[in-house]
């Protein structure tokens, strides 16, 4: 019997068939839906070239750190210290050259391993220390914080920047700003890497379950380590680009980005597979939270309403992530039940003579 298949043995209809589905492509359905109710709302301005390069090239720093964030989350642990590496990550890229006098190739490298030291300690407080993720990650993210400040005096980070490194986010390919082509690259080698290789499998088999993992000669230690550690990298990768976007460092603006990171990995996790944070999820909720925000700043909403509704989808996506995996442990059981019964009903086998 095959999850297609009622436990009467008869294949569903098709609307039975789509309505299976419509879980997996909702949040899809829900970004094509918004897109055409904006662009009947308001046609002069919604749906132009220029307002898609200002959707996709403003929240491509949000899906990069939405990627940090899910890396951690197939193993069950969170990485609240996202938001305030990258807030270190990317003053510091700004003060590395206008303070120091670094080439900003050889800055950009020292940040990223900065992240990768970030994401280093995470882990091993976590897999060593013991200590919950969720209290550890805040722990170092407050530690992280205050190194920020720190370094910044409370004060905006400001100086002459190569040309170059402005380009890092300013450049256009194809008529698209290049952070948009980072992060496609960036996602399908996560995606290969998740769904293809080895590693993806053992990191979801970890979070599943990590003793039976073990169980199955799998060093969950090292995969938990490993997932903090790439968090670290991408956030860093964050930081460096939103240092070529604002060119000004500034000690709080990371911890603005949190909340939205948190809301893409979550929301990612109802659609493509739901019940499970993947990486196409992710950037499909972050592009459906910037369709929505721009639409409704575009109908004249106030300054507010951004957080309000990254809040509120926030609740949402808990609750939903949370349903499709009891439906999913409902069917899984009913399955179970049903081919129980068959094997009880079926006759008994009859000794060859």
């Amino acid at each position: 019997m095959t999850t297609a298949t009622t436990q009467a043995g008869r294949k569903p209809g098709p609307i039975t068939a789509v309505l299976h589905r419509l879980p997996r492509y909702g949040l899809v359905l829900v970004g094509i839906v918004l897109v055409l109710v904006f662009s009947a709302l308001r046609p002069d301005s919604f749906p132009t070239a220029a307002n898609f390069d200002a959707i996709v090239g403003n929240k491509t720093i949000d899906a990069f750190l939405a990627l940090a964030v899910m890396v951690p989350m197939v193993t069950k642990n969170f990485d609240l210290s996202c938001g305030y590496g990258m807030g270190l990550t990317y003053v510091l890229t700004i003060s590395l050259q206008t303070k120091f006098g670094l080439p900003w190739p050889v800055a950009i490298l020292i940040v990223l391993l900065v992240g990768l030291v970030l994401g280093l300690v995470n882990g091993l407080l976590v897999e060593f220390g013991q200590i919950d993720s969720f209290i550890a990650t805040l722990g170092t993210g407050t530690v992280v914080y205050a190194i920020t400040l720190w370094h910044t005096k409370g004060q905006q980070v400001t100086g002459d920047l190569a040309p170059g490194f402005q380009k890092v986010d300013s450049a256009k390919i194809l008529g698209l700003h290049a952070p948009t082509f980072y992060l496609i690259i960036v996602a399908v080698v996560m995606w290969l890497a998740f769904e293809f290789l080895p590693i993806g499998r053992y990191l979801y088999a970890v979070g599943a379950n990590r003793r039976a993992a073990e169980l199955n000669g799998i060093r969950a230690g090292r995969y938990i380590i490993g997932a903090f550690v790439t968090s670290g990298l991408l956030t860093a990768v964050a930081g460096v680009l939103l240092a070529s976007r604002l060119q000004v460092g500034q000690s709080n603006v990371g911890l603005d980005y949190l909340l939205p990171a948190f809301v893409g990995a979550l929301l990612g996790s109802t659609t493509i597979h739901s019940g499970r944070v993947n990486v196409w999820g992710t950037v499909v909720a972050v592009a459906v939270l910037a369709i929505g925000i721009s639409g409704i700043q575009q109908l004249g909403s106030s300054f507010f309403v951004e957080p309000l509704f990254n809040g509120l989808t926030l609740i949402a996506a808990v609750g939903f992530a949370g349903y499709t995996v009891r439906r999913k442990v409902r069917v899984r059981r009913k399955q179970e039940e049903a081919l129980h019964r068959q094997s009880a009903d079926a006759p008994p086998a009859v000794p060859a003579n």
